[in-house]
């Protein structure tokens, strides 16, 4: 890679990292700044570094697979875990370079979803809920791994609802992922 080609890599506006089979192989500045980490405490790793539990790492592997094996990029929002155990929200992109196996080649981008921008602002129960919801998770599957009540979940996601004026959680979804919804 040529000086200026390596520092557009590094210096890009998102975190970008190149995995195979989940390991970090490779990734740029701002991919080691927005996590805490410096790049060679990143490379060579497991993701599951990056999530808060080994559950979370294994629940999210197959998430976006049928995509990806069908040459398409995956897009959706996620809660990771910094070096020093705060978590963040971000925008979550892959694009795999070997269809016939996803995750053995990936190139991954996350961009921290800014707090200031327009539009509602979330507890980190709402965050937890929106992550889970995502995942295609029930409210009594979202009660469980949340240690809350199935009640308490439901009342979440109907202030999810409401903040974001929409009618149901595909609507919710369609929306933060940048999907439209066909009407029926």
């Amino acid at each position: 890679m040529h000086e200026f080609e390596a520092l557009a890599f590094d210096y890009a506006p998102m975190g970008l990292a190149l995995t195979e089979h989940r390991i970090i192989r490779t990734c740029n500045q701002t991919f080691a700044d927005m996590f805490g980490y410096g790049k060679e405490h990143l490379i060579g790793r497991s993701f599951r570094l990056l999530y808060g539990s080994d559950e979370e790492f294994h629940q999210i592997r197959d998430i976006g697979l049928k995509p990806l094996s069908q040459s398409l990029p995956y897009i959706d929002e996620r809660l990771m875990r910094r070096a020093d155990g705060t978590r963040i929200w971000c925008r979550f992109r892959a694009r795999t370079l070997t269809p016939d196996m996803p995750l053995a080649r990936t190139v991954l981008s996350f961009a921290p979803i800014d707090d200031t921008s327009k539009g509602p602002k979330l507890t980190p129960r709402e965050r937890d809920v929106l992550l889970l919801l995502s995942q295609g998770q029930t409210s009594k599957e979202m009660a469980r791994v949340l240690g809350l009540s199935p009640r308490t979940v439901e009342d979440v996601r109907a202030r999810l609802l409401k903040k974001f004026k929409v009618k149901n959680v595909a609507v919710l979804l369609a929306r933060l992922t940048g999907h439209r919804v066909s009407k029926l």
